[in-house]
Order: C-alpha cells, then structure tokens, then sequence
C-alpha cells in the first residue's frame, strides 16, 4: 500500500512540475514569436527532416489500406467504394495517430536528447548565469516549431497515403478500380468537419508531443544515464500519451 502511494505521489508530483513548466512557456511564448529565425531553424530541424520517414510511411500505409479495404469491399460489390474507405480512415484516424507517433519518435526524442545534452554539458546553466531566460530562448521555440509542425506532417502524410503514390496506387493501378470513381467517393464523403476535426487532433497531438519532449529533456540528470532516461520517457510517454487522448477527442467528435 505504501508502494502504491509513494508511486502515486511521485506522478503527481511530477505532473505538478510539468504543468508549471508549461505555463512558464506560454508566459513567455509572446516574446518567443518576435524570434522568427529560432522558430523556423527549429521548424526545420522538427518538420523538414522528418518528411522522410512521414511520406514513405504514407505510402505504404496507403498501399496496405487499398489491398485490405478492397479485399473486405469486393465481397459486398462496394469496390467502388475503395477511394471513400481509404479516405475517412486516414483523415479521420490513421493520419493524425501514426503521424504524431512518427513524429514522437524522431523529432520528440531529438528534442528530448538535445535539451538532455544541453542540461549534461551546462549550456542551459550558463545561459541563466548570463541573464539569459533559456525557457524562452531554447525552449519556447523548439515548442512552438513542434506546434506548427505536427499539423503540417499530418496533411502531407494523408495526402500521400490516399494520393496518386498510396492508394490510388494500389486500388487503380493494380487492382483496377475505376479513377473517376475513386475520386468522385472522396469528394462525395470527405467533408469539411473531417478535415478540421483531423487539424484539432494533430494540433493536441503536436502540443502534448512537445510539451513532454521539452519537458523531459530540460529536468533531464545531467549525464547520459539522464539523458537516455529522458529520450526514453519522451518516446514512451508520448505514445501512450497520443493514443488516450485520441479516445478522448474521439468520443467528443464523435458525440
């Protein structure tokens, strides 16, 4: 029972710290936009140099739903209907979820394993001893940068999934589906309140992926046992993170 307690304590605690931390960002988030130049280095580093793996993943995942979704739809005599289920699975679900754990996995263990380096080698001691806020240098725009991002991904990951190099791919291309009518069903089913609640989650998902991230590499031990702990914690917490709060969005979309 104690065990339980102390374990329970311990979360607590540590989500006490990581809201404050959080509204130590956002107090100085203001200030941080007027750095233009920090922003968009980091939005590089977070979002460019992890359009590889979104866009191959994409594909592939496209490629997968066309070959499932056609063999369960044929025996219905709703082939037809292969564009409008490959559509609403990644817009409504598989898009934002598997972008946001891509995106956990490469950029949010990066950033978790920089900030990590940086606390293990004092740059983030010296900048406090220079007058320097390094909330608001170092860590509001590497936030923020994760905040546009994720969203972005997610688009380009839905557009090659359902695309010319994803599903229609396979459905067209391979399987024989009609073009006209794998595109008409899209246009016909997909409509705005999808997109925009696909937008809200990847915008959740980019916020809670961030916020851990930064979060765990900044009170990160200050050697590499610290370090790793730190980019371990980001990738595990931010998954688990993602997938309850797709339920809870979910439900409430859905209601």
């Amino acid at each position: 029972m104690s065990g339980l307690l102390q374990v329970l304590g311990n979360f607590l605690s540590g989500l006490g710290q990581s809201v404050f931390f959080l509204l130590q960002i956002l107090r100085v988030t203001p200030a941080a936009l007027l750095q233009p130049r920090l922003i968009s280095r980091q939005l590089y580093m977070l979002g460019v140099l992890s359009m590889i793996i979104i866009v191959i993943s994409g594909v592939f995942i496209g490629m997968v739903l066309a070959l499932q979704g056609y063999r369960t739809l044929v025996r219905f005599g709703a082939s037809e209907s292969l564009g409008v289920f490959v559509a609403l699975v990644i817009i409504r679900e598989l898009g934002p979820v598997v972008t946001a754990l891509l995106f956990a996995g490469r950029a949010g263990s990066s950033l978790a394993a920089e900030l990590g380096l940086m606390r293990a080698t004092d740059q983030l001691s010296a900048m406090e001893m220079m007058a320097v806020d390094p909330i608001q240098r170092v860590i509001a725009p590497r936030f923020i940068a994760g905040l546009i991002a994720m969203p972005l991904l997610s688009m380009i990951f839905a557009v090659m999934a359902i695309g010319v190099a994803g599903g229609h791919a396979v459905g067209v291309e391979l399987l024989g589906v009609d073009a006209g009518s794998y595109w008409s069903a899209i246009r016909g089913s997909v409509e705005f309140v999808d997109i925009r609640d696909s937008l809200i989650k990847s915008l959740v998902f980019g916020f809670a992926v961030s916020w851990i991230a930064v979060y765990q590499g900044y009170t990160a031990a200050p050697n590499a046992e610290g370090v790793s702990r730190a980019t371990t914690s980001t990738v595990v917490v931010s998954s688990l993170a993602i997938l309850a709060l797709d339920f809870v969005l979910t439900a409430f979309m859905f209601n």
